[in-house]
C-alpha cells in the first residue's frame, strides 16, 4: 500500500456517502487502485470510473470526513504481502496484523493506520534447496524457512521471474533482504522471502485436477453422508443458532488439511474471541503442536466497517493460494458469505446501480462464482507439486430462508450442500445437519478411495442407511395419525434402525474429547454395526420373533455406545457384531427355555 510517487495524483473529495467518496481531479487512475482519502489517509479502493469522477470504496470509517480533503493515488492495486509471518497470526480486513495494532495503537483500530502486514525486523533461517547455476521457472521452490514449528515455509520464485541463479546463500534474513538473484532475458531479478499480489488476480497453476479424495474431517454425518472433496466447494446455510459456526470450528480443528485459513466476516465479535481462545491452546491431534501454528486468521467483525468485509474474503482467499502454490492441501472457512454480500448490496446501493433481487446487485451470482472457482485442486506452477483450496462458506439467510439470493446463487456453483435445520439445533442435535434436505455431488468421484481405505460396500450401507431415514419420514406421517402400534413389526423396526442412526451415528458431540472426532474406519464399523443389526433383525421377525423380543437385545445398548469407542480398541465391533448375530438368531422359545434352565440352577420354582 506504499506510494509510488511517479504516479502519485492528488484528487479532491467531492462526495461523501457513508463508506462511498466520489473524488475528482484524478483522470489517470485505475479501477481496484488503492487510494488514500482524507487528511488521515483511510484506506480506500477505486471501484468506479466514471466522467471524470472516480467512485472509492472506503474500508475504514468515514465520519468527519470533509469535502475538498486530498485524496492521494498510490499506484498500485489493494495487495497482500506474502511470505513467512502468516500462520499464527491475526488480520484485519486488509492485512493489518491486529496484535501488532493492538501494541502500537492501544485496544481500538485506529483510522488511517499504515502498517506491515509482516514483521520487517524478524529474521528467518533460510536454508536454499537450489545453487548457483540452476535454472529456475515460476513456482520454482528455491529453499525453505521454518515458518512455525510444523509449517515449512517454502519459497517460491514469483510468476514472471524465469532464468538462472546467479546468487544464493543461507543465513538468516527479514522478509525484505535479497535471498537470491536469477540472471533473467531483462536482467538481473531479486527474489526476496516476501513479496506482494494483487487480492483480485487468481494465483497462476499449470492446470486443475479431479477432486478424487475426501477431506476427512472427522464429523460422521459430513464425511459418511455427504463428504466433501480436497479441493472442493461447500456452503453451510442455516437459520440463527443452528450452529454454523460451530460446524466451521469443527472442520478447522479437525480437517485433513495442512493450512487452515478462518475468515471471521462480519460475525459477531464473541465468536472471533473464542476462536482466538481456543486455537492458541487447542492441541492439534496432526502435530501435537497447539493448532494456531498452523492456521491464519482474518478478523472483520459486525462491529468493524461494513466494506471492509469484502476485503476480507479476498485477502484470505489469496493468501490459502499462497500456501496452495508451495503443495499443501489448504481449508478456507468464510463465516459467512453472507455478511460480504450484505457489504456489496450497501456499496450498490450508495453507487446507485440498478438493483436485483431484494436489493442485491445484478452482479451477486457471478461474484459469488468468482470467490468459489478460486478453490481446486491443481497442478501447481512447479509441475510435480500438487496442491488444494477447500472452500467452505457459511451462508446466513434471514430466518433459514433458503431462497435468499445468496444461497440460491452459492448453490449454482457449490457440489456440498450442509442444510442445518433449526428444529433440530433446538432438540440438542448436533450438528444440525439434516440428512434429507443436505447433498453431496462428490461421492461418485471419491467412490473408489472409499473402496480402498474404508471397507468393501462402503457406498452401499450409505445408500441403504439414507433409504432406511427417508422412509422413516413417510411412516412418521402415519404414526402421527394411527399411532405406532399400527404398523408391521417389519416398519417399527425400520423405525427404531432410523432412530439409531440418527441419535447414535448422525448425532455427535463436538466438545467430548473421545467422541469430536471418529476415524474414518471406524465410522465405516459404525455404521456397518447398525445395517447389520437392521438386517439381522430381520431376519429374526421372519424367524417368528416379536419385535419386543429384539427391542429387548442387550446388544442394542453396546450399539449406542460405539461413539465412545477410542480407535485403539477397534476389536471392539467385533464383538459387537458376533453378539448382534448371537442375540437376535436365537428363537424367543429358546430364550425361554433358557430362562427357565437359569431359574432351576437357582433354585427357584420351576
Amino acid at each position: 500500500m506504499t506510494s509510488n510517487k511517479d504516479k502519485k495524483q492528488i484528487g479532491r473529495i467531492k462526495k461523501i456517502s457513508g463508506p462511498l467518496i466520489v473524488a475528482e481531479g484524478m483522470p489517470s487512475v485505475k479501477m481496484y487502485e488503492v487510494v488514500r482519502v482524507g487528511n488521515e489517509k483511510l484506506v480506500g479502493e477505486v471501484v468506479e470510473l466514471h466522467s471524470g469522477l472516480i467512485s472509492i470504496q472506503v474500508y475504514e470509517e468515514t465520519a468527519g470526513l470533509k469535502p475538498g480533503e486530498p485524496v492521494e493515488a498510490t499506484g498500485s492495486a489493494l495487495s497482500v504481502e506474502l511470505g513467512p509471518g502468516l500462520v499464527g497470526q491475526i488480520f484485519d480486513g486488509i492485512q493489518r496484523p491486529l496484535e501488532t495494532v493492538y501494541e502500537s495503537h492501544g485496544e481500538y483500530i485506529g483510522r488511517g493506520i499504515e502498517i506491515y502486514g509482516l514483521d520487517r525486523e524478524k529474521k528467518w533461517g533460510f536454508e536454499p534447496s537450489l545453487k548457483k547455476g540452476d535454472k529456475v521457472a515460476p513456482g520454482d521452490i528455491i529453499g525453505s524457512v521454518m515458518e512455525t514449528e510444523v509449517v515449512e515455509h517454502r519459497v517460491l520464485v514469483p510468476p514472471g521471474v524465469e532464468g538462472k541463479i546467479k546468487k544464493i546463500n543461507s543465513g538468516d534474513y527479514t522478509v525484505d533482504e535479497v535471498v537470491a538473484l536469477v540472471e533473467t532475458e531483462d536482467g538481473d531479478e531479486e527474489i526476496r522471502l516476501a513479496h506482494k499480489w494483487p487480492v483480485r488476480t487468481k494465483r497462476p497453476y499449470l492446470t486443475k485436477l479431479p477432486p478424487d479424495e475426501p477431506m476427512i474431517t472427522g464429523q460422521r454425518v459430513i464425511d459418511t453422508f455427504f463428504p466433501v472433496a480436497k479441493g472442493g466447494l461447500a456452503c453451510i446455510p442455516g437459520p440463527f443458532g443452528s450452529g454454523k459456526t460451530v460446524v466451521q470450528q469443527q472442520l478447522a480443528k479437525w480437517a485433513d488439511a495442512d493450512i487452515i485459513v478462518y475468515i471471521g466476516c462480519g460475525e459477531r465479535g464473541n465468536e472471533m474471541a473464542d476462536v482466538l481462545q481456543e486455537f492458541p491452546e487447542l492441541e492439534d491431534p496432526k502435530t501435537g503442536e497447539t493448532l494456531i501454528k498452523r492456521t491464519v486468521l482474518i478478523a472483520n467483525t459486525s462491529n468493524m466497517p461494513v466494506a471492509a468485509r469484502e476485503a476480507s474474503i479476498y485477502t484470505g482467499t489469496t493468501i490459502a493460494e499462497y500456501y496452495r502454490d508451495m503443495g499443501y492441501k489448504v481449508a478456507l472457512m468464510a463465516d459467512s458469505t453472507s455478511r460480504w454480500a450484505e457489504a456489496l448490496r450497501e456499496m450498490s446501493g450508495r453507487l446507485e446501480e440498478m438493483p436485483g433481487e431484494e436489493g442485491y446487485p445484478a452482479y451477486l451470482s457471478s461474484r459469488i462464482a468468482e470467490f468459489y472457482e478460486r478453490g481446486g485442486r491443481v497442478k501447481c506452477l512447479r509441475g510435480d507439486a500438487e496442491g488444494s483450496l477447500t472452500i467452505i462458506g457459511a451462508v446466513s439467510p434471514p430466518g433459514g430462508d433458503l431462497t435468499d439470493p445468496v444461497v440460491k446463487n452459492t448453490l449454482r456453483v457449490v457440489k456440498v450442500f450442509w442444510g442445518l435445520d433449526g428444529d433440530l439445533a433446538a432438540q440438542r442435535h448436533f450438528p444440525a445437519i439434516h440428512w434429507l434436505r443436505s447433498y453431496s455431488l462428490y461421492l461418485e468421484n471419491i467412490g473408489d478411495w472409499i473402496e480402498k481405505n474404508a471397507g468393501h460396500g462402503f457406498a452401499d450401507m450409505r445408500t441403504r442407511a439414507t433409504l432406511i431415514l427417508q422412509k422413516e419420514e413417510s411412516l412418521q406421517e402415519i404414526v402421527r395419525l394411527v399411532g405406532e402400534e399400527s404398523l408391521s413389526d417389519q416398519d417399527r423396526q425400520l423405525l427404531d434402525t432410523a432412530k439409531m442412526l440418527r441419535e447414535d451415528f448422525l448425532q455427535q458431540q463436538a466438545f467430548d474429547p473421545t467422541e469430536t472426532y471418529t476415524p474414518f474406519v471406524q465410522q465405516y464399523r459404525m455404521i456397518r454395526a447398525i445395517m447389520l443389526f437392521y438386517d439381522t433383525a430381520l431376519e429374526a421377525l421372519e424367524m417368528g420373533n416379536s419385535f419386543d423380543f429384539i427391542l429387548e437385545a442387550d446388544v442394542r445398548e453396546r450399539i449406542a455406545k460405539m461413539k465412545l469407542i477410542k480407535p485403539e480398541d477397534m476389536e471392539e465391533f467385533d464383538s459387537i457384531e458376533k453378539d448382534i448375530k448371537r442375540e437376535l438368531l436365537k428363537r424367543a422359545s429358546d430364550s425361554d427355555d433358557e430362562d427357565a434352565a437359569e431359574k432351576n440352577e437357582n433354585g427357584e420354582e420351576k
